[in-house]
């Protein structure tokens, strides 16, 4: 018995990098062949941006850092965050899941990744 599957019944499942370990998690995915998700890594350092392997690629606090990193410190990761809202929401509207993946103790994954989580919410 063959059955038909309809893509566009499928959940709308996005995966979202941020910072550096959170891109890192996103290539590896990639890497491992994952198919029927959206890909997306999100990062205050351009330098660091140019290498993901997701095909949607968002540099946030391009105001607040200029594109060279939160330094660490997440109090800057959330204001560029914060900063980018509107781009962020374009990206992650009509999703039906959201996944954000990030390491904890850098700048832009611990402050950036609890206001990604709550535009996704939205």
């Amino acid at each position: 018995m063959e059955k038909n599957f309809n893509p566009e019944s499928f959940a709308r499942i996005k995966v979202v990098g941020v910072g550096g370990g959170g891109c890192n998690a996103v290539n590896r995915m990639i890497d491992e062949g994952l198919t029927g998700i959206e890909f997306i890594s999100v990062n205050t350092d351009a330098q660091a941006l140019q290498f993901s392997k997701a095909k949607v690629r968002v540099r946030i606090g391009e105001k607040s850092t200029r594109g060279l990193g939160a330094g660490g410190d997440p109090r800057i990761g959330r204001v560029a965050a914060e900063e980018s809202a509107e781009e962020l929401y374009e990206v992650l509207k009509g999703s039906d899941m959201v996944f954000v993946t990030a390491g904890l103790g850098g700048g832009t994954g611990t402050g950036a990744a609890p206001i990604i989580a709550q535009i996704a919410k939205e």
